[in-house]
């Protein structure tokens, strides 16, 4: 009786052992709350930190500790010491006022998220930066407004911005490489008012690559001022392999000068828009262009699916320089293509006639052949290359005189295949003589996409 009496009352103090603790847990967590003015949001249980405006006065919360900091009239030294300590900062409900800039340096998965907080940038800047992008990697920032501040994204793989708003500012977002190189960039569900620059990829400085490659920029919306751009790339800047996609571009709302949708300068190789709509209010436009295609502009951008152009526009395209332009069912002519000649019956090298970086959709060739000799016959063979590296049937014509041609319908259906993809027109050529002075050019036109 008496052993099973002390065991009775030894499971008698665990469970008030056990209630204590919980009572104390749930008493923490609720002075941590009790602490901050702002709401009590569950959420901010999973960040290192939480931070609140009371009147001048920002609180620093330890989410882990429960210990509470004051700091008096500046939000940026408030944000900088939880970022020093932690990786994760939550922004309750406030107008946070910034007096430096926000540094994050050579961290991995940085969060700076805000619930409805407001952060007055004047002027300065949130910067995540690494040494090279390998010491900074995933930082996510989301939930935030931000008015006359920045976003810097220098030497930093796989950031993420999202349901941003950017707001009377010089530059909203920008990315920098200064060391290494910033790709895989998301900046999602984000709006820009009244930026200079809503987005800018600046040119690579010191021993950087230009490379932003591989970022997305989908469903954002841009509200352009007078000398204004939504997205700049500038010169030596590679924002390329990328998608701007269900993204729209107001202008002549507020003002009807000088303002671009996308102003490129640099590199949009294999970059689509897509479901990108440019729209503009004005029934008179002055230097007012959806799309404005610079001198050092190698590539411009690809125009796929739903790229729309509203209203009036001195230009939807400004192409001065005359670069080439891409886009689904784009039309091309490629024309006095030389091609080499082989001798003695034998065929030269191919010459491979693309779209780059688009692929054929169709094309109609015509051979012209000048300057034969005597008795000279020449041969020209013509077939398509597939994306499957696979060859089409060959269609061949002979000259014994200077002639020019265009392959007929037929000879076109013989190339065809019955669902492919054209990749490359493939085109070479050889004389009956041991040698040749002939000249064999193929033009022709078509569209690609």
């Amino acid at each position: 009786m008496n052993v099973n009496s002390k065991i009775t009352i030894s499971k008698r103090v665990i469970v008030i052992i056990l209630v204590a603790l919980l009572a104390l847990s749930a008493f923490n967590t609720y002075l941590i709350f009790e602490r901050t003015t702002g709401p009590a949001n569950s959420v901010a249980l999973t960040y290192d930190f939480v931070i609140s405006q009371d009147g001048k006065n920002y609180h620093l919360e330890n989410m882990v500790t429960g210990s509470s900091t004051s700091i008096s009239g500046d939000a940026s030294s408030a944000i900088n010491m939880a970022l020093s300590k932690g990786n994760s900062v939550y922004l309750n409900t406030g107008n946070y006022n910034l007096k430096q800039d926000i540094l994050v340096s050579n961290k991995m998965n940085t969060k700076i998220v805000g619930d409805d907080a407001t952060i007055v940038g004047n002027g300065h800047k949130i910067v995540l930066s690494g040494d090279n992008f390998t010491s900074s990697e995933y930082a996510t920032i989301s939930g935030i407004t931000i008015i006359n501040g920045t976003i810097r994204i220098e030497n930093s793989f796989g950031t993420t911005i999202s349901k941003m708003i950017f707001e009377n500012t010089s530059t909203g977002i920008e990315l920098a490489n200064t060391k290494s190189w910033s790709e895989n960039t998301k900046i999602e569900d984000c709006r820009f008012i009244n930026a200079t620059d809503g987005i800018a990829f600046r040119t690579p400085v010191g021993n950087a690559t230009g490379s932003y490659a591989s970022s997305v920029i989908d469903r954002c919306f841009f509200n352009l001022r007078d000398n204004s751009i939504g997205i700049n790339v500038e010169e030596a800047a590679q924002f390329s392999d990328s998608q701007v996609q269900d993204t729209r571009f107001w202008v002549g709302e507020d003002g009807v000068f000088n303002q671009t949708g996308i102003l490129v300068n640099g590199s949009m190789d294999q970059t689509l828009l897509f479901g990108v709509v440019f729209e503009s209010f004005t029934d008179v436009p002055n230097n007012m262009f959806a799309l404005d295609i610079g001198q050092t502009c190698d590539p411009a951008p690809i125009l796929d699916n739903g790229v729309n152009f509203l209203g009036n526009w001195t230009a939807m395209i400004h192409n001065p320089y005359s670069k080439w332009i891409s886009g689904v069912g784009t039309a091309f002519e490629k024309e006095n293509v030389n091609i080499p000649i082989g001798v003695n019956n034998q065929y030269g090298s191919n010459i491979s006639i693309q779209t780059l970086p688009l692929t054929i959709y169709s094309f109609k060739p015509k051979i012209e052949v000048n300057n034969l000799a005597i008795n000279e016959v020449i041969t020209v063979r013509i077939s398509l290359e597939f994306a499957d590296n696979v060859f089409s049937n060959s269609v061949v014509r002979s000259f014994n005189s200077s002639q020019a041609i265009w392959l007929t319908d037929d000879e076109m259906m013989h190339l065809y295949p019955s669902q492919n993809i054209i990749w490359a027109l493939i085109v070479n050529a050889k004389s009956s003589s041991s040698s040749s002075n002939a000249v064999i050019t193929i033009s022709g036109y078509g569209t690609a996409g």
